[in-house]
């Protein structure tokens, strides 16, 4: 493989123009390959604005590249990504793996069996904000803290995607904090919910280490801005970050995923812990009276 990771693109929606596509074609160390989606028409616009080519399919997507990311809703992404992971092709997978427990086991299972690399879409952790806190918080001897997302994402624009509408913010936003719970406290070993992801959601977290937790959820806000911050107490003091990505940090998550797949060496935010996270979601979600 040359030192430049061709990458091939899985969607054409609002988040794979924002985000993948750009961050992608601008390298330096990976190359837009090629952009396949169920929509032809949206995929060869999104192809045309980044100099590359649109495939008629997934298959002929895969010929073509070295690897590939997915910008699909989870229910498709759980689907396409076998395949992928079938001809021996490294993913970045967004979150959360699949709709269903069920789903994010067969894909992280089959990440396992094939032994190729994958990389989750937990934006905020490729932010040098959020290591720079976590290297705090590791110093804390945390005893607790408090996790908040709020958007309004259920009132329309680009995101209020049939899938959003459908199972709300702890399926959206969900994953997002538990990771930032899990990285900061320590692996998280059960969750009790209450209330309704529709509207507001609240979690209670225990972690390995002893630590407990807070999580607020809702995307049924009325501000456009959204409010999304974790705060970590412990013996040693405390630390907050607020939710700030930008196009530096995609740059980064994007580096970091063809470093993984020149060398073969999995990224700590691989499937397997994407798996972790799902897990928590479906035990919170068969709590909630929907």
């Amino acid at each position: 493989m040359s030192e430049t990771v061709a990458v091939g693109l899985v969607g054409a929606g609002p988040w794979a123009n924002m985000v993948h596509a750009p961050a992608i074609a601008a390298g330096p160390g990976t190359r837009l390959a090629g952009v396949w989606a169920r929509r032809p028409e949206a995929a060869a616009e999104l192809a045309g604005a980044h100099g590359t080519s649109a495939f008629d399919g997934l298959d002929e997507l895969l010929d073509s590249c070295d690897a590939v990311a997915f910008a699909v809703p989870p229910n498709v992404q759980a689907e396409l990504a076998l395949k992928a992971v079938a001809a021996g092709k490294p993913v970045l997978l967004e979150k959360p793996l699949a709709m269903d427990l069920e789903g994010a086991r067969r894909l992280a299972d089959a990440v396992a069996e094939a032994g190729v690399v994958s990389q989750m879409v937990f934006s905020l952790r490729y932010t040098e904000a959020a290591r720079a806190f976590l290297r705090t918080t590791a110093e804390l001897e945390v005893l607790g803290g408090y996790g908040r997302f709020v958007s309004a994402g259920l009132s329309g624009g680009p995101f209020a995607t049939p899938w959003r509408l459908e199972r709300g913010a702890l399926l959206d936003l969900g994953p997002h904090v538990l990771d930032m719970m899990d990285a900061s406290l320590g692996r998280i070993t059960s969750v009790r919910a209450h209330g309704n992801p529709l509207r507001w959601l609240g979690l209670l977290l225990e972690h390995e280490t002893g630590a407990v937790s807070e999580v607020s959820l809702s995307m049924a806000g009325t501000d456009p801005q959204q409010s999304a911050h974790v705060e970590v107490f412990g013996r040693k003091g405390e630390a907050r970050i607020d939710w700030q990505v930008g196009d530096d940090d995609f740059a980064r998550m994007i580096a970091e995923f063809a470093e993984a797949v020149r060398t073969g060496t999995d990224h700590p935010l691989n499937a397997a812990h994407g798996l972790h996270i799902q897990t928590l979601l479906a035990e919170a979600e068969s709590q909630l009276d929907l």
